[in-house]
């Protein structure tokens, strides 16, 4: 068999001298991925980050709107500048458990950030979405809240892990400085 850059290696169907076996997957080796495998990061019942971040000022909070039943605040570890956060200020874990208010809420201030990011950053896409439980990748698995994720023509590495590091050209506070000023009253 050929490798993808052309060796020729066996076809290996045993364990036997597989670390030393050239087969057509390029690895990226992230060992300090395990502490989070086998522990989490899910946050003790009585700190939700999402529950607490209402009762602080806005800056501190990195909150950039409230509305009557969620709020908009940015991600404090954010995959692009700019990433954003949707919550419910009620603590329900998934979106069926949302009331229809809340839902309501949800939807407007998500497309309501879109036009701020497009207008401030000149996003020219999004990743929007929820991951509901701990197992489906929810980093605060208890309380529910949607990803919006400004992208560009040009930012290829959406989900880097070489030397475990992102890229961010703009400081949190400056961003919500200036999403805040956008938003609309």
């Amino acid at each position: 068999m050929k490798d993808y850059d052309g060796t020729e290696y066996e076809d290996v169907e045993s364990l036997d001298g597989f670390a030393a076996v050239p087969d057509a997957f390029q690895r990226l080796w992230t060992p300090h991925r395990i502490a989070y495998i086998e522990s989490g990061q899910q946050p003790a019942k009585d700190s939700c980050p999402f529950c607490v971040a209402p009762s602080l000022g806005d800056e501190q909070a990195l909150i950039v709107a409230r509305g009557e039943h969620a709020f908009v605040l940015l991600n404090l570890f954010p995959y692009n500048s700019g990433h954003l956060l949707v919550c419910p200020y009620r603590h329900v874990s998934t979106y069926d458990e949302a009331t229809d208010a809340e839902v309501a809420e949800i939807a407007s201030l998500t497309q309501t950030a879109m036009r701020v990011l497009t207008a401030t950053s000149g996003a020219s896409g999004f990743n929007i979405g929820m991951n509901q439980g701990q197992l489906a990748g929810a980093g605060i698995a208890d309380h529910l809240h949607q990803h919006i994720v400004p992208r560009w023509a040009h930012d290829s590495n959406f989900f880097p892990i070489i030397a475990g590091s992102k890229a961010l050209p703009r400081l949190l506070g400056d961003v919500r400085a200036e999403v805040a000023a956008a938003w609309p009253a």
